[in-house]
């Protein structure tokens, strides 16, 4: 009876986890990252939670076409987290990855070009330093050491999540602009 009652429970188990009532882990699937992603749609629902994939970004460039998706870096994050930069379906994204390439968070980032740069690092606000990291699109002033932000976004280490903050009296260090073809 033990033996009936045991088999009946991993089946039933079983039927759930591919019904895909039950899942081992978050939104991962038979695909990759990308493949629940359809331009028009809600992009960070789709990629939050998903698993990033350790194959070669061609391979997963050219399944993702229709989605002009292409890879435009990275950075390494403190408390072994990375940052991903994505071009989908047209704008950029950033990712937060956690240590096991889970994606924690999504930022449908600004557009940047030289007069309005990418930036990450650390930046002040008033003249104090601001802890953590922040990802911005700065004013590129001619002949300016430290630039203004026009849009900031701090990660949360703790949530690992990204922060709007206010830009009021924000000043960044040149030093931590990304983009050295001046943006997409």
């Amino acid at each position: 009876m033990k033996v009936r009652r045991s088999s009946l429970l991993l089946g039933f188990f079983g039927l759930l986890m591919l019904a895909g009532i039950y899942q081992l882990s978050p939104k991962v699937s038979a695909g990759d990252l990308f493949t629940r992603v359809r331009c028009g749609t809600d992009i960070p629902k789709a990629l939050i939670g998903g698993f990033m994939t350790k194959e070669s970004d061609a391979a997963v460039e050219a399944r993702h076409k229709a989605l002009g998706l292409k890879d435009l870096g990275g950075s390494e994050l403190t408390g072994d987290r990375f940052l991903s930069s994505w071009l989908i379906c047209g704008n950029e994204y950033l990712l937060i990855l956690d240590k096991k390439s889970i994606v924690r968070d999504v930022l449908q980032f600004p557009e940047h070009s030289k007069t309005s740069p990418e930036f990450i690092g650390s930046c002040q606000v008033n003249g104090k330093e601001q802890p953590g990291e922040i990802v911005a699109v700065l004013n590129n002033e001619s002949g300016a050491e430290n630039l203004s932000a026009k849009f900031a976004w701090k990660i949360d280490p703790g949530k690992t999540k990204f922060e709007k903050l206010a830009t009021d009296g924000m000043q960044c260090p040149r030093s931590g602009i990304i983009t050295a073809d001046g943006g997409n």
